[in-house]
């Protein structure tokens, strides 16, 4: 019957879609479940505004649940809306979520609002929760940037190379921080490297200005 409040919304029939809702919480009182469904129905259908009503609406009925919140709150900061984002995150880490991809939204939310501190926590979260989680180390690495502070970029970005060696992106990171701390010699190798990579040309290109 949730797959079938999907079908039915991806296919246009989003009143089919509200009747398959109302039965599945005829079925599952103070559920989270159907109205996260409803959210996702709206969703298929392009009405943004009512999705995250209707996750609000699973975070009140169930509210000990993290669902509600985490899955509004993701699908905030994934529209680009991270006032909207930000309370049902934290709200759902209250509630006890905690897995990696939910810090790493949250220290992305907190970094676009610039905290930076509280985006740092969020980020060494996420790495508690899944210590192999590429997206969580990019983030310390990406905070690091901000602050001007290469030594502990260069730390991000190894970490980051230990798991992914051939991510070109963080080996361009890598360059940028030796520079940074004056290994021009380190920086020039890890610069072709991200080159061989594949990292983007204009960034290497400029990257490469700014060492001569």
């Amino acid at each position: 019957r949730r797959l079938l409040v999907r079908v039915l919304a991806f296919s246009g029939d989003l009143e089919g879609a509200k009747r398959e809702v109302s039965e599945l919480e005829r079925r599952l009182p103070n559920d989270p479940i159907p109205w996260l469904e409803l959210g996702h129905a709206f969703e298929l259908t392009h009405r943004y505004d009512e999705a995250l009503a209707a996750y609000d609406s699973a975070a009140s009925v169930a509210p000990t649940i993290p669902a509600g919140s985490r899955e509004g709150g993701m699908r905030a900061a994934r529209w680009g809306e991270p006032e909207e984002a930000l309370p049902r995150l934290e709200e759902a880490v209250r509630r006890g979520a905690h897995d990696a991809e939910l810090f790493h939204a949250l220290g992305l939310v907190r970094l676009h609002m610039k905290d930076l501190d509280g985006a740092s926590e969020a980020y060494e979260k996420g790495l508690l929760a899944d210590p192999r989680s590429t997206e969580n180390m990019l983030g310390l690495a990406t905070v690091a940037v901000v602050l001007g502070d290469p030594k502990a970029a260069l730390a991000a970005y190894d970490r980051i190379l230990e798991r992914t060696p051939a991510y070109a992106g963080a080996e361009l990171g890598r360059a940028w921080a030796l520079a940074k701390l004056g290994r021009k010699d380190d920086a020039k190798r890890a610069l072709a490297r991200a080159e061989a990579l594949g990292a983007r040309r204009e960034n290497v290109a400029r990257q490469r200005a700014d060492m001569k």
